[in-house]
């Protein structure tokens, strides 16, 4: 009898936790909501405002018209150049949590109805780090880009370049500056996104070669970090340094740009540059 009350009270458990709202806690206040709330408002807390990280799946939900995304160089996996202790077996955990092969996915889609190809960095897979396979995933998009003649979207949000592959990392920085660069030349119109956080070798290459450049609001952008700069030049830092607001304070951005205004905003972009005959086709 007590084993039956024992087995009845383990399946009542395990039964509540399932049907158990899923919370979600702010890192920033702290006050948490029902995980359905979250998704609701973009991700961004009910209570104080903050935002929050997004997925690659809901970004580009975010700003694509429902059912014009078509995934490419998706197969695309991380490689493991230099044998690094353990880094082939993380990788295969996170590619198994988070359902990615790399911190990057690249995408065509449609804006009301402008055919676009965006980049997004996902920071659940390495912190959105960049590796070989990210810079040749960045390389490609932005290459096919200017082979379609379309508009380039590229949201960063990075901890910058991947230590488990030394130089092979640092070497994105290169071709990825080259590939925008010739992208550029072409006449091609790149809109960069920056996100909380975009740092390291990201910062120093492609995501602010932009020929327009929007921000999140209060999204960390620069290369080292804050306290990192400040000890080592020894000097107390402004408040708000490397925030968007302040970039955009100095000129370093073009324009702060709420998720709930961002596919209009992307839109108004692109109709003006498709319109003087820049920016790619429909």
């Amino acid at each position: 009898m007590e084993k039956e009350e024992l087995s009845i009270r383990s399946v009542l458990r395990t039964v509540t936790k399932k049907l158990a709202p899923d919370y979600v806690n702010c890192k920033a206040c702290g006050r948490r909501a029902v995980r359905q709330v979250w998704t609701d408002n973009m991700n961004i807390c009910p209570f104080c405002g903050r935002y929050q990280a997004m997925t690659a799946d809901q970004r580009l939900d975010l700003i694509f018209d429902p059912g014009s995304r078509q995934d490419f160089n998706k197969d695309l996996s991380a490689k493991d150049p230099l044998d690094f202790p353990g880094y082939a077996d993380k990788a295969k955990r996170l590619e198994k949590k988070t359902g990615l092969k790399e911190s990057a996915v690249t995408a065509f889609g449609r804006i009301n109805g402008i055919k676009v190809v965006a980049v997004v960095l996902d920071t659940r897979f390495f912190m959105g780090s960049m590796s070989s396979i990210v810079g040749e995933k960045v390389t490609r998009a932005v290459e096919t880009a200017g082979r379609e003649k379309l508009p380039l979207i590229i949201f960063a949000a990075s901890g910058g370049a991947r230590m488990q592959e030394g130089i092979h990392s640092l070497m994105q920085m290169a071709k990825t500056s080259s590939a925008v660069q010739e992208f550029s030349e072409r006449g091609g119109l790149y809109i960069s996104c920056l996100t909380h956080p975009t740092t390291g070798g990201v910062t120093a290459s492609f995501a602010t070669l932009g020929d327009i450049t929007l921000a999140e609001p209060g999204a960390l952008i620069g290369f080292a970090g804050p306290r990192v700069i400040e000890q080592t030049i020894g000097v107390k830092l402004p408040k708000g340094f490397q925030r968007a607001e302040y970039l955009y304070k100095h000129g370093f951005v073009d324009r702060i740009v709420k998720r709930q205004e961002l596919k209009e905003v992307l839109y108004d972009i692109l109709k003006l540059h498709q319109d003087s005959g820049v920016g790619g086709r429909a």
